[in-house]
């Protein structure tokens, strides 16, 4: 089985930063979290809609 102790994700991380540099990471995460958000919105906006239906 294949298992990632702490040291070796630290590593991985160095490396990925030292690719993409800080920032770009940061927009990266930011783009991501919007997304999320945009996503569970939806979710919500979807319930809304079987509550009516069932109503």
């Amino acid at each position: 089985m294949f298992y990632l102790g702490s040291t070796e994700l630290i590593i991985v991380l160095v490396i990925i930063i030292l690719l993409f540099g800080a920032g770009r990471i940061g927009k990266i995460a930011g783009e991501f979290d919007g997304a999320l958000k945009s996503f569970r919105e939806g979710l919500g906006e979807k319930k809304d809609e079987d509550r009516k239906k069932h109503q």
